[in-house]
């Protein structure tokens, strides 16, 4: 006597949630999060207390959401340019596994949820510049600029470098000129870091048919506008530290790293190869973690 096959359904269940799960690109989420709670600890002098250490979960949770719905609503836009590269081939947008209708109703769902939470359990200027992030980068940056010029990512930069604003007006009720020099830094570094991947990743690009740098440009002019880049966010990452922000333990950390960013592409521009460009993008995303845990550290350790 035949056995019946096993029952199909749980499965389906546990890869769909995993599938909304993926649309939210946890990793970019994180590290939003974490760079808007970096803003946060900066905004309060000294050890934080029970009440703004639950009012900066609050936050966090309320950024996570609407970040992970500005991710989801990007899969929708971009699922066949995504379709074509291998680096988002796999999203569920572009394999079809997720229905448009499906991710539209999960994005939304994330941004009221996020948006309630940080207007009512925040404070309204937070959830307004996080909802004017959302449209930069679902919107402006996603549908407009992206698929109309090159200079897409320095443009569309703005929003990503959001983050310390969003968690500075979080503890605060206001933003200071201190999450504005946060805010720069993310700005001057999302170039170098983005093209750096894009270089490597060209024939993925022009496969696409979008207008990035290294498919406009090429190479070349592509690896001296990352070098040139290094060169401002370096002075932009010694702003902190002039604006009395930090003390010296920041400033050598900072000075450590931008002078090893600058290496790296002034290598990268000089003998170019995927490999180089890989360690560069590599190197990026080590800067701008380890110069914020330093601000964080020296916030605590050098009143």
């Amino acid at each position: 006597m035949s056995s019946a096959p096993p029952s199909p359904i749980a499965a389906p269940t546990a890869s769909t949630w995993q599938q909304f799960y993926a649309l939210t690109k946890p990793r970019v989420v994180q590290l939003i999060v974490f760079c808007a709670l970096i803003g946060m600890v900066l905004a309060v002098p000294g050890v934080p207390s029970w009440a703004q250490v639950k009012l900066a979960a609050l936050a966090s949770l309320g950024i996570w959401l609407v970040a992970g719905a500005a991710a989801a609503f990007n899969c929708v836009v971009e699922q066949h340019i995504d379709a074509k590269m291998k680096r988002t081939a796999w999203r569920p947008t572009a394999k079809g596994e997720l229905t448009n209708p499906q991710t539209l109703a999960f994005s939304a769902g994330l941004c009221a949820t996020g948006s309630a939470l940080l207007y009512f359990g925040v404070n309204p200027i937070t959830m307004w510049l996080t909802f004017a992030t959302f449209v930069g980068y679902a919107v402006i940056y996603t549908v407009i600029l992206k698929p109309l010029t090159p200079q897409n990512i320095v443009i569309g930069g703005a929003s990503g470098a959001m983050p310390p604003v969003l968690g500075w007006a979080a503890m605060t009720g206001d933003v200071g000129p201190e999450a504005f020099i946060l805010f720069l830094i993310i700005f001057l570094w999302t170039p170098p870091h983005f093209w750096a991947l894009a270089l490597y990743r060209v024939e993925d690009y022009r496969k696409s048919g979008l207008p990035m740098l290294p498919v406009t440009h090429g190479s070349e002019f592509t690896r001296l506008q990352i070098l040139l880049y290094t060169f401002i966010l370096f002075a932009a990452c010694l702003m902190p530290f002039a604006y009395g922000m930090s003390s010296w333990l920041y400033l050598a950390v900072a000075v450590g790293l931008s002078v090893g960013f600058c290496l790296y592409a002034w290598w990268l521009y000089r003998d170019y190869s995927d490999a180089l460009a890989r360690k560069t993008f590599r190197f990026s995303l080590i800067h701008l973690s380890v110069l914020f845990a330093a601000l964080l550290l020296d916030h605590y350790l050098l009143p």
